[in-house]
């Protein structure tokens, strides 16, 4: 994939986020996702059941690579299975630290194969793959 098809992908996901949106539902499990050394800040909203994630949704403040990649990180994760998105979240992480990694399965996150080459921006695209792990970590143990 070429730079410029990278950096439009991005700013269609900035520009126009999906599931961007405030969720007042109980069949929903909430939780905040920040980067200390900036100003990304997220509620990220995640509906499961029977072990498939049905949507996700975000609100926050956040940068251009946080936006994004929290966009295409909902278009790539909602229908999967925790044990696939624990996969996705796994790749796409190996991915921003220049690990091998499976291209194919992580589709159009594949435009932040680069990120590595600014270390200050792989915290902003991976950060709501953090959180999400770590609540998908937590549903497992239960």
């Amino acid at each position: 994939m070429d730079d410029n098809l990278k950096r439009e992908i991005i700013m269609e996901h900035y520009q126009s986020p999906l599931n961007r949106k405030v969720i007042e539902d109980d069949d929903y499990l909430k939780f905040n996702t920040r980067n200390e050394s900036c100003i990304d800040n997220l509620d990220i909203y995640i509906k499961i059941d029977n072990d498939l994630i049905l949507d996700i949704a975000f609100e926050g403040e956040a940068c251009a690579i946080c936006i994004s990649s929290t966009s295409i990180m909902i278009e790539n994760l909602i229908g999967k299975s925790i044990d696939e998105a624990l996969n996705f979240i796994e790749n796409f992480e190996k991915m921003i630290n220049e690990k091998k990694y499976d291209k194919d399965l992580l589709n159009n996150a594949n435009v932040y194969d680069a990120i590595y080459k600014q270390a200050s921006r792989k915290s902003c695209a991976f950060l709501p793959y953090k959180g999400l792990r770590e609540t998908l970590n937590k549903l497992e143990r239960k």
